[in-house]
């Protein structure tokens, strides 16, 4: 939906609709698979979702005037959305074996780089790099999620608390409007 809604706001056809909302949707998980050698990439296998990506964008544009009504409702599910991305990151990677590190950055390409991929198509900066905490809960929910394995916290728990952590932690930064330094600079001409 987020996708639709950006490239509602380029002005784009149904097609470019579409295509923004696959990357965004599909995206992240596209570029952890390519990075880990995950192949064949996952929405490959599962013809499904790009249906369901495809028709949840195109759906959008119908109901694109009652969303700042629904604000709210959206906002909480791309907090899930970002949380469970992250969570299927990270298991892809420990499935493949690879090092804590490349774990948790494939956790945060998981959950973030679609929206990336959406902000660079839309040419803007991506909001991922400039408004509220998003990739640092993505990275948050990754080292709850590592830490409580390490502790012996069996799979599906572990699962539970992390996104409830995650999630919780994003709906406060929303809700707080927590963000990280800015930092900014301006070279002096003389």
């Amino acid at each position: 939906m987020s996708g639709a809604l950006a490239a509602g706001r380029r002005n784009m056809d149904i097609f470019g609709v579409a295509v923004i909302a696959f990357v965004t949707a599909l995206g992240g998980g596209t570029i952890r698979d390519l990075i880990l050698g995950h192949f064949p990439v996952a929405w490959t296998q599962h013809p499904g979702y790009i249906y369901l990506v495809i028709s949840a964008g195109l759906l959008t544009t119908v109901i694109a005037r009652c969303m700042p009504a629904l604000r709210r409702v959206f906002l909480a599910l791309d907090a899930m959305g970002l949380i469970a991305f992250s969570l299927i990151g990270c298991s892809v990677a420990l499935k493949m074996n690879y090092p804590t590190a490349v774990v948790i950055m494939s956790g945060m390409i998981t959950g973030v780089f679609g929206g990336i991929l959406r902000d660079v198509l839309c040419n803007q900066v991506p909001m991922v790099f400039r408004h509220e905490l998003y990739a640092s809960v993505s990275l948050a929910t990754c080292a709850i999620f590592l830490g409580l394995r390490a502790f012996g916290v069996g799979n599906d728990l572990n699962t539970a608390i992390s996104f409830g952590c995650g999630l919780m932690l994003r709906l406060l930064a929303i809700w707080r409007d927590w963000r990280l330094p800015i930092f900014l600079y301006k070279q002096r001409s003389d």
